[in-house]
């Protein structure tokens, strides 16, 4: 995605935020008053209205009801969501990913999609979509390579990964392809641009093992957890929620090879990948 072309979609929410103050001062409410018309804090209107964050689709219809405005921000808001390069369902986390403080992330069996190689996401890419045209695939590598953009800001987020020890071995794209990923993977830790830890097979079962969790904080704004299931997800930020994933993420890490034995064992997976990739 480019540059341009966020600057454009931000400029759009920030329409948005406009629109919104605009049409809920003229309707006589405070940001508290709205809010709680619709079910969220006044501080989060303020967000909406400043673009720090994006309100849901539910509450873009709240609002609608509540200020009278005949769909106006239900179709703002699909209008802006249909222009994003991801699932409707992931669009609001990849906003937030970009202004995210911290990021902590688990995955049981892939490759987090912020660390992935160009042919790593390929091969996911093509194993789900097995009939999409070609044009499609290379919009979501662009889309998921953009993405990845954060990790080398200057301002980027602090973002501590879990892997479980099975993203290292599924040989994703084949045997060459997967030695790639994790030597790209290996390159970003020893670069300090990520902290990476792997749950061990040795671990043994954990209750969380099978579930993907994403923790986001931020420097004004609470802290949210994103989880992921077949061809949907779920974005929360209800504090208790978030604190009980949180003690998850916690045992997860407890339970994980420490920094630099999870490097070594990464090390250790490229170059088992790698030996499988040389001709018999």
């Amino acid at each position: 995605m480019a540059k341009g072309a966020h600057g454009s979609r931000q400029a759009a929410w920030e329409f948005f935020g406009t629109e919104l103050k605009r049409r809920r001062e003229n309707a006589g409410l405070t940001q508290v008053d709205l809010g709680a018309r619709v079910f969220v804090s006044g501080g989060y209107i303020g967000q909406f209205e400043q673009a720090i964050r994006k309100p849901q689709l539910d509450v873009a219809q709240r609002i609608d009801d509540v200020l009278q405005t005949d769909g106006f921000f239900d179709r703002l808001w699909r209008k802006l969501i249909q222009d994003q390069p991801y699932e409707e369902y992931f669009a609001h986390v990849a906003e937030l990913e970009r202004l995210a403080t911290k990021i902590c992330e688990f995955e049981p069996a892939l490759v987090p999609g912020l660390l992935q190689t160009p042919e790593y996401a390929r091969a996911l890419y093509v194993a789900s979509n097995p009939f999409a045209a070609e044009e499609y695939i290379e919009e979501q590598i662009r889309a998921r390579m953009d993405r990845a953009l954060i990790l080398k800001d200057a301002t980027r987020p602090v973002y501590w990964a879990i892997l479980h020890e099975t993203a290292l071995r599924v040989p994703v794209g084949g045997a060459a392809t997967m030695a790639a990923q994790l030597d790209r993977l290996a390159a970003m830790v020893r670069e300090h641009k990520v902290l990476v830890q792997v749950l061990p097979f040795v671990a043994g079962a954990h209750p969380r093992m099978g579930k993907m969790m994403k923790l986001m904080d931020f420097e004004d704004a609470p802290p949210t957890v994103y989880t992921e299931g077949v061809h949907s997800g779920n974005l929360l930020d209800e504090p208790a929620v978030v604190k009980r994933v949180q003690g998850s993420y916690d045992l997860l890490r407890a339970a994980a090879l420490s920094p630099e034995a999870s490097l070594a064992l990464i090390r250790t997976a490229a170059e088992d990948h790698r030996r499988c990739a040389r001709p018999t």
